[in-house]
C-alpha cells in the first residue's frame, strides 16, 4: 500500500532514495577519488561532505519546488491541480535517477548514471495518470517539466558548490589533497 500523505512519501520514500547519489558520490570520491584527462585527485574530506550535503538537501528542495510546478502548470495543459499527486509524481518519476546514482560509487561505472535517464519516461507516463493530463497534452507537459527541473538542477549545483566551500575550515584546503599526475606519481597539494 502506497502511502497517502506528502509526509508519508517524504519520509518513507523519498529521504532514503533521495541519499544514494550524495552518499555514493562522497564514499567514491574518498575511495577512488576523481580523474579527468589522466590527472586524478582526491577533494577534502570536509570539502566531500559538505557537498554531499548540500545536495541532498538541494535535491530535497528542488523536489518540492518541481511539485509546485508540476501543480501550477496542470490546468495549463488541460489537468488538474493536486498537490498530493504532483508530489507523487515528482518523486516517483525520480526514482531511477536516485537509484542510478549508486554508479557513483565507482568511477568507471559512473557513465551507467545515464540508466536515470529513465525516470523521464516514469514521467511522460505518469503525467496523464496522476495529473490527468489529456494524452495529447502529455508529451508537452512533461517537455515543461524537464525543462524546469533542468533549471532547478542547475540553480541547485550553483549554490552546492559555494556551501561546500564553505564547510572547509580554511581556505587552503580547497586546495589541498592528493593528486595523480601521469608520469610523476601522487603528489601531496596543500
Amino acid at each position: 500500500m502506497e502511502p497517502a500523505s506528502i509526509q508519508g512519501i517524504l519520509l518513507g520514500y523519498v529521504l532514503p532514495l533521495a541519499a544514494i547519489p550524495p552518499a555514493a558520490m562522497l564514499i567514491g570520491s574518498q575511495l577512488f577519488g576523481h580523474s579527468l584527462l589522466g590527472v586524478s585527485w582526491r577533494p577534502p574530506l570536509m570539502g566531500a561532505i559538505g557537498m554531499a550535503i548540500a545536495q541532498y538537501v538541494l535535491s530535497l528542495v528542488a523536489l518540492f519546488v518541481l511539485a509546485m510546478i508540476v501543480n501550477a502548470l496542470a490546468p495549463r495543459f488541460e489537468g488538474q491541480r493536486d498537490k498530493l499527486k504532483a508530489f507523487k509524481l515528482a518523486a516517483y518519476s525520480a526514482t531511477a535517477g536516485w537509484v542510478a546514482g549508486i554508479f557513483a560509487l565507482i568511477p568507471g561505472l559512473s557513465v551507467l548514471g545515464i540508466l536515470g535517464l529513465y525516470s523521464l519516461y516514469l514521467l511522460y507516463v505518469g503525467v496523464p495518470l496522476l495529473m490527468k493530463v489529456p494524452e495529447a497534452r502529455a508529451l508537452a507537459y512533461t517537455i515543461v517539466i524537464i525543462l524546469a527541473a533542468a533549471v532547478l538542477f542547475l540553480v541547485a549545483g550553483a549554490i552546492a558548490s559555494p556551501i561546500a566551500r564553505m564547510t572547509a575550515p580554511n581556505a587552503a584546503e580547497q586546495f589541498s589533497g592528493e593528486v595523480t599526475l601521469p608520469g610523476v606519481g601522487k603528489v601531496d597539494v596543500g
